[in-house]
Formats: structure tokens, C-alpha cells, sequence
């Protein structure tokens, strides 16, 4: 799909290739549907990039240190591969800053977290100079 040109954004990420088909996005923005990327940083920079009016919002934990725990309590990953998550989560949150919102995922609260997003989204759709994304 790289050599094809077919994906809107892609990196490697902790050594896997992850990307969003530029096929999926494009159906979806076309039958009238929101389009909502799970992308890292460097993702949502190249969205930025390709789409300025496109809407991003970081998703974070209540505080470097729970997130930190939160990775830790998930014995996902081996030990190095662990360290090297804390490190990019620790420069991701760096780049908070470089997003049009923060919302805090709250530890057992994914509820909470959802209706906030769907706020945003909501809130979005009201902007006076709002204008729907096309690819």
C-alpha cells in the first residue's frame, strides 16, 4: 500500500508499519460520515499537513505518572520495548501543545471520555466557519 500510494499517513511504530488507507477515509467522508483516525503524533502532524481544518484532540492519562503505571499494569510489552514506550509517551506529551484539544482519559471512566469527544465533535459542527473535510 506504501509503494501504491494508497495510505493517507503511515509510520513504524515500535517496529510495526501502521497506517489509514486513503480508501477508507475517502468512502467514509463521502457518505457524510465523521472520520476518526487513533494516530500518534507523528500521524496527526501529517494529517494536519494534508487537511488544516482537520480536527485533532489528544487523548492522555490523568498525569505522566499514571500513564506511565497504566503502561506498566498492561504486561504488554517485554521489558526494552517497555522502556522505549515510556520514553516516546514522554515526548509525545511534549507535543500536546501542537493539537486543538486535550481531553484526559480518566483511569475507569471511559464513559466520560467518550461523551467528551462527542462533545467536541458536536461543538465543531457549530462552529460558525466550519466546513465538512474533503480528500
Amino acid at each position: 500500500m506504501i509503494e501504491q500510494n494508497d495510505l493517507l499517513e503511515y509510520a513504524v511504530v515500535y517496529g510495526d508499519y501502521k497506517g489509514i488507507p486513503k480508501k477508507h477515509v475517502r468512502e467514509a467522508l463521502a457518505s457524510g460520515k465523521d472520520v476518526i483516525m487513533r494516530i500518534d503524533v507523528q500521524g496527526a502532524a501529517t494529517i494536519r499537513q494534508l487537511v488544516p481544518n482537520a480536527v485533532t484532540i489528544f487523548l492522555t492519562a490523568e498525569s505522566e505518572e499514571k500513564l506511565i503505571q497504566r503502561l506498566q499494569e498492561r504486561k504488554t510489552e517485554a521489558p526494552d520495548q517497555l522502556k522505549m514506550r515510556i520514553v516516546t509517551a514522554r515526548r509525545e506529551l511534549r507535543r500536546i501543545v501542537e493539537f486543538d484539544y486535550v481531553v484526559v482519559n480518566q483511569d475507569s471512566e471511559l464513559d466520560a471520555t467518550v461523551d467528551e469527544v462527542i462533545s467536541i465533535i458536536k461543538a465543531e459542527k457549530s462552529r460558525v466557519d466550519w466546513t465538512p473535510v474533503v480528500l
